[in-house]
C-alpha cells in the first residue's frame, strides 16, 4: 500500500514504539523503510536483526538526505513521510486510503493529523517510558477532528511519481527546518492544489525528540536558517506562504478548526494584508543580500 519513510537518529524507544503501532494499527501492509543516523543506541542492529529495509549513514545527515536515501528502496506507488516518535492510531491508514481512492488521481499532498503534540493538544506521556497507549485509545472518539485545509506535512502522503518530479525534499535545509514547507512549495508549484489534513487519520507525536536533544539555541538557529532559505529561494516567508498559500487550517490551542477542508485550493486573495505581508518578504530579501546570506 504506502512505503513509510521513517529516518531516526539514535531514538532507539520511540523507534520501537512506531513500529509496534504501525504492527498493530495498520489495516494494510506497507513497505516500512528505516533511514538510520548513527544507530549508536543499537538502532542498527535492531533493524537489521528484525529483516526492516532501511538505509544507513554513520553521522547524523539531517531529515531531507535520510528521507531521500531512504526513498530509493520505495516499491509502492505512495511515499509516506514519518517521523521516528510518532503513535499511529488504529484506522490511520484506512482514512488516508479512503481520501486517496475518492481523488481520483494523484495531483495531492495529503497529510494525518498529529495528536500530543501537534495539532490537537492531548496528553498522553511526553516521553517514550512515560507513554499511556491505553488513555490514547480511550480517547480516540474525543480527539477526531474535521478535515482541514492546508497541510500538517508529517505524516505526509503523496504518490511516488510526484516525489520524484520535485525531486524529493531539497536537501540544502539540511540538516532540517524549513523542509517540510518546501516541499508543499515544490508541490504547488507543480500546479498541486490539493492540500488537505484528515481529521480522523491520528498519529500521537511526543515532539520533534530528536530535535529536543539539541539545545536550544541550536533549535532556533535551525529555524531561522530555514526561513532564510525559503526566503531567498521562493521570495516569500514560511509563514507568509503557508497562510495566504495553504490557507492551513488548526489552532492547535484551542483545538478548533480554522479552515475547514472545503475543496482545492485557490490562488490566495490579494488583499491589504497580503500586500502588507509580501512587502515585509521584500524587506528580508534586501536584508538577506545586504548580509550576503549564503546557503
Amino acid at each position: 500500500m504506502f512505503t513509510i519513510l521513517i529516518p531516526t537518529y539514535n531514538n532507539i524507544d520511540y523507534l520501537k514504539i512506531c513500529l509496534d503501532s504501525l504492527k498493530k494499527n495498520s489495516s494494510f501492509k506497507h513497505q516500512i523503510i528505516i533511514h538510520v543516523n548513527e544507530g549508536k543506541d543499537g538502532t542498527l542492529e535492531f533493524v537489521k536483526r528484525n529483516n526492516y529495509n532501511y538505509t544507513f549513514s554513520s553521522e547524523n545527515i539531517g531529515m531531507p538526505k535520510a528521507l531521500n536515501k531512504a526513498s530509493s528502496l520505495a516499491e509502492t506507488d505512495y511515499i509516506l513521510i514519518s517521523h521516528d516518535d510518532f503513535y499511529y492510531c488504529p484506522g490511520w491508514d484506512t482514512e488516508l486510503h479512503n481520501e486517496v481512492t475518492k481523488i481520483g488521481h494523484n495531483n495531492f499532498y495529503l497529510s494525518g493529523t498529529m495528536v500530543g503534540s501537534g495539532q490537537i493538544k492531548f496528553n498522553a506521556g511526553e516521553t517514550a517510558d512515560q507513554f499511556q497507549e491505553t488513555k490514547l485509545l480511550e480517547n480516540m472518539s474525543n480527539i477526531k477532528i474535521e478535515d482541514f485545509q492546508g497541510t500538517t506535512k508529517c505524516p505526509g502522503l503523496v504518490h511516488i511519481s510526484i516525489w520524484n518530479k520535485v525531486g524529493g525534499w531539497s536537501e540544502e535545509f539540511s540538516p532540517t527546518g524549513g523542509d517540510d514547507t518546501d516541499f508543499a512549495m515544490k508541490l504547488w508549484n507543480l500546479n498541486i492544489r490539493i492540500f488537505k489534513g484528515i481529521g480522523n487519520s491520528l498519529a500521537y507525536h511526543f515532539g520533534s525528540v530528536t530535535t529536543r536533544k539539541k539545545n536550544k539555541s541550536l533549535f532556533t538557529y535551525l529555524g531561522s536558517r530555514g526561513n532564510k532559505i525559503f526566503i531567498k529561494k521562493w521570495g516569500m516567508e514560511i509563514n507568509f506562504f503557508e497562510k495566504f498559500y495553504l490557507n492551513s487550517g488548526i489552532d492547535s490551542k484551542k483545538n478548533l478548526i480554522v479552515n475547514k477542508y472545503d475543496g482545492a485550493l485557490l490562488e490566495p486573495k490579494k488583499n491589504l494584508n497580503y500586500y502588507l505581508g509580501l512587502i515585509k518578504c521584500k524587506l528580508l530579501i534586501f536584508y538577506l543580500y545586504l548580509i550576503r546570506f549564503k546557503y
